[in-house]
């Protein structure tokens, strides 16, 4: 199994663009509470959903199914993203 980071290839502290955005209620909620459970910056968590959200799709582009395998569960659940 080939473990992937989910800062692979991404240079740290790089400024390239700058966005403004709205966030839907569970958009924000979800942000405030990664923020209080990880301790990490606004920006950090974005661009890391931003970097897992191309790995995800790329997968999918290619046909590849993404398993999750949760602590102490036995066998794999398949992940739908709509």
């Amino acid at each position: 199994m080939r473990v992937v980071a989910a800062t692979e290839g991404l240079a740290r502290n790089a400024v390239v663009l700058k966005i403004s955005i709205g966030l839907i209620a569970k958009a924000a909620l979800d942000l405030r509470r990664t923020q209080e459970r990880s301790g990490l910056s606004v920006a950090d968590i974005v661009n890391r959903a931003l970097t897992l959200y191309e790995f995800i799709d790329s997968c999918r582009a290619a046909g590849d199914q993404i398993l999750v395998r949760r602590k102490g569960g036995r066998g794999l659940e398949l992940v739908r993203l709509i």
